[in-house]
């Protein structure tokens, strides 16, 4: 099968949908399928390289930082691309790439699947003044993406609730993004490790509660300081957060902590290289979050591969991957962290007897699962487009079985 994938994000960015995109057409590739992509450069020219077409851009980083808005004109790619004849196209962005993703299929007649990574009425605040009136907005703009696809894919059942709830009424199906689980499962050298652990400062008798992602107000990193501030004095004193990314709120952030009196309890890491990624999720005892803002959270998945419990905010998008008492936690409150955290840090039965859970949940999130649902998807929309193009034949088909 011959795959397109078109997407507003790629390498050098950094976020989910890169690594989701990266994953997928990695495993297809194993799989045996052809793929191609097709995205925004870096810069205002257009060009072609290793099955990846590169689209002239501009920076939109005023409305979302690393965004890029398409500029130029792109048919003679577009042409190329349909001379290659891909059997559907997997849309993965609804801005500069959605409209030529959905030119290609209508010009070839294949499907147009679309997965609908983020949750936009979590980041009304960057571009809507007023919650109701951008949640509206919201709404309207997915139903309008949505009335264009044959297929939406949902990374989870939150988003595929959400979705209904909007008024989406295209096919649907949950593919939960999956992760290259080798990296964060690989064995890792104990003097690089405890290296990196003296430079950042941590207390080799802490208990270090590991957070990763992008510093953004959606990602709610000030609950985990107030929580963490909440815990006893004594108990506070033996544990340490460590918080590993960067963005736009971490100078506030970093005022938050001192005006708590976290001095030392909290480590800020800024931005790690990708492949350093894995080896800081290794200086931690327990990963934490509290968002709510995640269609999927991939890197509940990477820290669960690296063997660390996980304890959440309660979400929804957690159903199924964080299991209260057996790989993790999800809390409500502020004393149910605190709680949590306590019982963790005293009971080291309980802390390996989590980590082989954590480890063994994580596999439900690889790479090469995520590609064989992704691949059974397509062979679903394109079996439904060769019905719909031939009903006649495909009663003949089925008269004998039903005989």
């Amino acid at each position: 099968m011959k795959v397109l994938i078109t997407t507003d994000w790629y390498t050098p960015a950094v976020n989910g949908v890169v690594s989701s995109v990266l994953n997928l057409r990695r495993e297809l590739q194993a799989m045996g399928h052809e793929v191609r992509v097709l995205t925004l450069s870096q810069s205002d020219v257009s060009y072609e390289s290793d099955g990846v077409t590169y689209l002239a851009s501009v920076s939109a980083g005023k409305i979302y930082p690393g965004a890029r808005v398409r500029v130029g004109k792109a048919e003679r790619y577009v042409r190329r691309l349909e001379a290659w004849g891909p059997d559907v196209v997997h849309s993965q962005c609804e801005f500069s790439t959605f409209g030529l993703a959905r030119r290609i299929a209508r010009r070839l007649h294949v499907p147009l699947v679309h997965t609908y990574h983020t949750v936009y009425e979590n980041y009304t605040h960057y571009f809507s003044p007023s919650k109701r009136w951008g949640r509206r907005a919201v709404q309207l703009f997915t139903c309008a993406v949505a009335g264009q696809v044959d297929c939406m894919i949902a990374p989870t059942a939150k988003v595929e609730a959400l979705l209904q709830g909007y008024g989406v009424r295209c096919p649907m199906a949950v593919v939960p993004s999956g992760i290259d689980l080798r990296p964060f499962a690989a064995p890792v050298d104990a003097a690089r490790l405890q290296t990196l652990r003296c430079t950042l400062g941590l207390d080799p008798e802490s208990l270090v509660l590991v957070t990763v992602g992008r510093l953004a107000k959606e990602k709610n990193h000030g609950e985990l300081l107030e929580a963490l501030a909440a815990l006893p004095g004594a108990a506070r004193s033996r544990v340490q957060l460590l918080i590993v990314g960067g963005g736009p709120c971490r100078r506030q952030l970093e005022r938050k902590a001192a005006l708590l009196g976290l001095g030392g309890r909290v480590v800020f890491a800024g931005m790690v290289p990708p492949a350093q990624v894995a080896l800081y999720y290794r200086l931690g005892d327990l990963f934490v979050s509290a968002s709510q803002s995640e269609t999927q959270g991939l890197t509940y998945a990477e820290a669960l591969a690296s063997g660390l419990p996980a304890l959440c905010r309660r979400d929804a998008c957690l159903a199924g991957v964080v299991q209260n008492g057996v790989n993790g936690w999800q809390y409500d409150t502020a004393a149910e962290f605190c709680r949590y955290v306590r019982a963790f840090a005293a009971d080291e039965a309980l802390r390996r007897r989590m980590a082989l859970a954590a480890r063994q949940s994580a596999a439900e999130f690889s790479a090469p699962v995520f590609a064989r649902r992704a691949a059974a998807v397509y062979e679903q929309q394109c079996a439904a487009a060769a019905r719909a193009a031939h009903p006649g034949a495909a009663a003949v088909r089925v008269l004998p079985e039903a005989l």
